[in-house]
C-alpha cells in the first residue's frame, strides 16, 4: 500500500486546487501533496477509525465530494488508489465497499504457494492443524518487528497446513497480545477460513499489506518431523510482517514451505 500523505487538520481546510502545501519535517521548505492524496488520507483515517466496517458500502463519490468540499474527480482518483491498494472494492451498479478478507477473490491474497500440478482451486483449501498457541513475553527481535518493548506480552501460535493430506507449510506466528485478547488455540482451530478473516471479524484488525523475505534453509529436528521430511531437505523460508492501516505492524509470521510438490508464485507488474 502506498503511504498516504498526512491528512489536513479538517475537511474545511481543503480547496479545489491541484496541490496543498504542507510543512516539511525540518520546518523550512514547504512540501506539496496532490489534493487527491489528502482525500485518500482522510478516507484512510475513516477506515482506521471504523467509520465504515469491512464489507460495508462507503458513501458515494458525490457525497464524499460534498463532505470534503472537493470535486468528484478528486474523490474518484483517491478511491481508485485505495481500490488498487485492495482497501476498497468497486462493484458495478452497487457502489464501493470496504474490502474484506472473507471475499473469495482476496481470501488468499497473501498466500503465494501454488501446486505444481493443477490449480489452487482444484487442490482445494488447506487443512489447518493448530499445534500450539500461547501467551509469552516478546524477545528483543520480536518486539522490534512489532513495534513493542522487549518483554511486552505477545501471542505465539504454531500451525501446520496440509494440502491433500500432505504437510506442506509450518508457520510460527507472533501477534501483539493487546489487540488479540482472547485468541486461543481452540478459536484458531474452530475457524475454517483464512486467519486474516478471523482477525478482521472477531478482533477488528484488518491486514492491508505485508512485506516478505525469502531464503532457503534446512529444518531443525522438530520442524522436519512436523513436515514429514528429514533435516537435510531444503525448505523455503518465508518471513512476513503484516500491517494494518497507517503501517502499524500487527503480525510477524515465519513459515517453512515444502517445495517438492508446490512452488512460490508471484506476478510482477
Amino acid at each position: 500500500m502506498a503511504s498516504a500523505a498526512r491528512p489536513p487538520a479538517s475537511a474545511d481546510a481543503l480547496s479545489a486546487t491541484d496541490a496543498v502545501p504542507s510543512v516539511s519535517p525540518m520546518g523550512s521548505t514547504p512540501a506539496f501533496s496532490p489534493l487527491y492524496q489528502q482525500i485518500k488520507g482522510l478516507i484512510l483515517q475513516s477506515l482506521q477509525q471504523g467509520e465504515w466496517k469491512p464489507g460495508e458500502v462507503i458513501p458515494s463519490e458525490f457525497d464524499l465530494a460534498s463532505r470534503f468540499k472537493v470535486s468528484q474527480g478528486t474523490v474518484r482518483k483517491a478511491v481508485d488508489e485505495l481500490a488498487a491498494d485492495h482497501l476498497l472494492v468497486r462493484r458495478q451498479g452497487r457502489g464501493t465497499f470496504v474490502a474484506t478478507h472473507t471475499e473469495q477473490h482476496v481470501q488468499y491474497r497473501f498466500l503465494r504457494l501454488q501446486p505444481d500440478q493443477g490449480t489452487a482451486d482444484e487442490e482445494g483449501p488447506a487443512q489447518r492443524d493448530v499445534v500450539d498457541c500461547r501467551r509469552q513475553r516478546a524477545s528483543a527481535d520480536i518486539a522490534r518487528v512489532l513495534g513493542l518493548r522487549a518483554g511486552d506480552a505477545v501471542l505465539q501460535a504454531r500451525r501446520l497446513l496440509r494440502f491433500s493430506g500432505v504437510p506442506t507449510i509450518l508457520e510460527d506466528i507472533w501477534l501483539p497480545a493487546g489487540p488479540f485478547k482472547g485468541l486461543t488455540a481452540e478459536r484458531l482451530a474452530d475457524h475454517h477460513g483464512p486467519m486474516y478473516a478471523l482477525f478482521e471479524a472477531e478482533f477488528g484488525v484488518r491486514m492491508v499489506r505485508a512485506d516478505e523475505k525469502l531464503r532457503a534453509v534446512l529444518p531443525d529436528t522438530a520442524q522436519a518431523t512436523l513436515l514429514g521430511v528429514d533435516t537435510t531437505t531444503p525448505l523455503l523460508s518465508v518471513e512476513r510482517i503484516a500491517y494494518t492501516y497507517n503501517d502499524i505492524p500487527m503480525e510477524l509470521r515465519r513459515g517453512l514451505y515444502r517445495t517438492d510438490t508446490h512452488h512460490y508464485y508471484n506476478r510482477l507488474s
